[in-house]
């Protein structure tokens, strides 16, 4: 008798939400930087990258990460060096107990990538957005996901989210599904608030665009139906819920047996699910690969990935105020009494008004920045409660905030004013 094979079902999915004791929980990042020309500020291309790819790989033994023959990475245990779809560098770095371990982790990267790259003529960009080329002049890496993406996202910005800009991804532990479904909640509110505080992308195209977050900008003109706050941000949310708001979602390809099958939105993945696509059946891998294609501020997994914030000189700042938060049961608590003077409407304007404004936008009668400042002496308290002396990473960031200024408000200073629009010149200050 032939066995018909059974439908993935829901509860398949949520078996991928496993937790971990809170002794065990880490902090993980994923850093990506922008390649540029020392010399012309042009972003670089993929020949390019590749050969630094194959000259690391080479000097340090790492193996290659490939697409269809093509090399798009490079691995070493749980360690990788990809590329994004601009050719952008992103390092994601297995989860440690402690920032200090994470920071040895990206200084012994940094110093061996460093030569190779100085060699080549490459700088990489701690910006959150191309500052001389644009999406028109920058070719997509020969990866075929990222070939049907280009083509899917309907946003008028996807091309600058895709090929322009660089950011910085925290992500997180949790214990069980109640500890998850609190971070989840809170980490989608810290959001906008710390997107402010770390904007870093005011020049783009060698001209000053208007906004303090370009990046930010651009992921708001990306694709509404995968981008955004994953839920409503209400106390029944559960780990059906947001798998429920993802399977809801349109496939944009199917990847079986290494043949792209390109669905171009026709279903959702809830409709795939329950009656296939043509002669092909949803399966687990399926499912993790749509999920790897829902690009929400922050995103559930076996872990919280928090997205949404521009690639900055202090990484690890920023990981701080998460981890100060969300490791801290009085720090999340006073979090939660902040928060309680928004509603989840407030949340989603903020979002919109962010990009322009940073630090200076209101939200119910009070700025942006004055909301910054308290939920970083909550994640210091936090972190200082830990006894581990992470508050130090806090430094840089403590600096800017409680002086109302954010990374790009320095940048539209110096650049109407002591730089004089030379572009070189903010290269200079973003490398130093």
């Amino acid at each position: 008798m032939i066995q018909t094979k059974e439908k993935l079902d829901k509860k398949d999915i949520l078996k991928l939400f496993t937790s971990k004791p809170k002794s065990e929980h880490c902090v993980g990042l994923e850093y990506e930087r922008l390649p540029i020309s020392a010399k012309t500020f042009c972003a670089i291309e993929y020949s390019s990258v590749c050969e630094f790819l194959r000259e690391f790989a080479k000097e340090e033994n790492w193996d290659y990460i490939t697409d269809d023959y093509n090399i798009i990475g490079l691995k070493q245990e749980h360690d990788t060096i990809t590329l994004e779809p601009g050719s952008q560098i992103e390092l994601s770095i297995k989860p440690e107990k402690t920032l200090f371990d994470l920071e040895k982790k990206l200084k012994i990267l940094n110093q061996k990538m460093n030569p190779i790259l100085d060699k080549m003529g490459i700088t990489l960009l701690e910006y959150g957005v191309s500052p001389l080329s644009t999406h028109k002049n920058i070719n997509l890496i020969p990866k075929r996901r990222y070939h049907i993406m280009a083509k899917y996202l309907w946003g008028i910005l996807s091309d600058v989210m895709m090929r322009e800009t660089a950011g910085i991804q925290g992500c997180f532990d949790f214990e069980n599904e109640e500890d998850a479904v609190r971070k989840f909640k809170i980490a989608n509110k810290l959001s906008p608030f710390i997107t402010a505080m770390y904007a870093n992308s005011p020049i783009r195209g060698g001209v000053e665009t208007g906004y303090k977050s370009f990046r930010a900008l651009s992921w708001l003109n990306t694709d509404n139906d995968r981008c955004g706050f994953a839920c409503n941000l209400d106390d029944n949310f559960s780990f059906e819920k947001y798998i429920d708001k993802v399977i809801q979602s349109p496939v944009i390809f199917i990847n079986k047996n290494n043949q792209i099958h390109d669905i171009k939105g026709k279903i959702s993945f809830e409709e795939y699910m329950q009656n296939g696509f043509n002669e092909l059946e949803a399966d687990i891998d399926d499912f993790l690969l749509h999920a790897n294609l829902y690009f929400p501020e922050v995103r559930l997994r076996n872990f919280i990935e928090i997205r949404n914030h521009d690639c900055n000189k202090n990484p690890l700042s920023l990981l701080a105020i998460y981890k100060g938060i969300l490791y801290n049961e009085k720090s999340i608590t006073e979090i939660e009494e902040l928060f309680k003077l928004f509603t989840d409407k407030d949340f989603n304007e903020l979002r919109y008004n962010v990009p322009k404004n940073g630090l200076m936008c209101n939200i119910k009668g009070y700025y942006t920045g004055d909301i910054a400042k308290e939920i970083l002496k909550i994640a210091e308290q936090g972190l200082i409660d830990a006894k581990t002396n992470e508050e130090k990473f806090l430094e840089p960031i403590k600096e800017l905030t409680f002086n109302n200024l954010c990374p790009a408000d320095i940048i539209i200073k110096n650049w109407n004013g002591l730089w004089d629009k030379n572009l070189s010149k903010l290269i200079s200050y973003l490398n130093n």
